[in-house]
């Protein structure tokens, strides 16, 4: 029982940062319905922006003060990353066969790995570390440290800050979707984006917006994610942005409480298949395994997801 709880509580961490970076994913895909591939390397260039505000500004520094400032360069980073994406790539394939913009997103996923991993650290100016290898990320006080029991569970201090988060974004958007004009028009662009531009609402900066927010909570989770592992690496965002299409897929497409209990979800899973699962088919390397083995039974038998999909058929 009490490894039972354990690895409930590993899994729900993990389904948290799964889960923030599905909402962003699921965002874009509501507005668009693009499968943007590249949406895990913002998650790893917001980890690598946060890291470089601290290098640039804070090193040397751990109180709690600097992440503010951290979370502010991730988000930064991620955004500008994100409303260029869909300025230059995106845009101009809008009315394009969906073939296209899909093997776009996965190029540009390639692009934006190797970029990190060949010109991070030869900034001309700022004394960055080489990104070809595993760059460790700064640890902040309070939020990391040494874990903390309840009862039999060990609970991680950055486990904490990365459920906070997942709880603060998923309120702050459900606020912003249902109670904002700019929200109700990313409702109306979602439905028809033809009769909502007719009806004048600026498609354009609608779609922006929603990349904006997608990128947003991938920066968040890029900084969970850093203060959880300790480093960062270039390669970082390829897996996190296939389980985040996993954990959208799980909950239902399009659907943003879906993701967030898709993302849960596979966390859990993945956390119970490590530790119960016994004999060559257990343990960490199988984890992966078992994750997409959630996403085939879901699709074979409930392919509108758990909570089912939301996006509505556009003629």
């Amino acid at each position: 029982m009490d490894a039972f709880a354990q690895q409930l509580v590993n899994g729900l961490t993990l389904g948290s940062l799964y889960a923030l970076i599905a909402v962003g994913y699921t965002v874009v895909y509501g507005i668009v319905q693009l499968i943007n591939f590249a949406h895990g390397e913002v998650f790893m260039i917001g980890a690598f922006g946060a890291l470089s505000t601290w290098l640039v500004l804070f090193k040397g520094q751990t109180g709690l003060w600097v992440l503010p400032f951290m979370i502010i360069g991730a988000v930064v980073a991620s955004v500008v990353t994100a409303v260029l994406m869909e300025r230059i790539a995106y845009r101009p394939l809008r009315g394009a066969p969906r073939l296209a913009p899909l093997i776009t997103a996965i190029g540009i996923s390639v692009f934006l790995q190797e970029f990190v991993r060949l010109f991070y650290g030869r900034t001309p100016f700022v004394d960055f570390p080489d990104a070809k290898q595993k760059v460790p990320f700064p640890q902040i006080d309070v939020v990391t440290g040494p874990a903390f029991t309840l009862g039999t569970v060990t609970i991680q201090r950055a486990a904490l800050f990365t459920v906070g988060c997942l709880i603060m974004c998923a309120a702050g958007l459900w606020y912003f979707v249902n109670r904002t004009k700019m929200g109700r028009g990313m409702q109306a662009v979602s439905q028809d984006p033809d009769t909502a531009r007719l009806m004048g609402i600026n498609v354009d900066r609608i779609i922006v917006v929603a990349f904006a927010i997608g990128a947003t909570l991938a920066a968040i989770a890029g900084v969970a994610q850093g203060l959880q592992v300790t480093n960062i690496n270039f390669k970082m965002g390829f897996i996190a942005g296939l389980k985040a299409f996993t954990a959208a897929v799980l909950g239902g497409i399009g659907n943003v409480w879906g993701a967030v209990v898709g993302g849960l979800a596979l966390g859990i899973v993945e956390a119970m298949a490590v530790q119960f699962i016994p004999g060559t088919f257990g343990g960490s390397p199988w984890k992966d395994v078992w994750a997409f083995v959630l996403l085939i039974v879901v699709l074979v038998f409930r392919p509108q997801g758990i909570l089912g999909a939301k996006v509505v058929d556009r003629a």
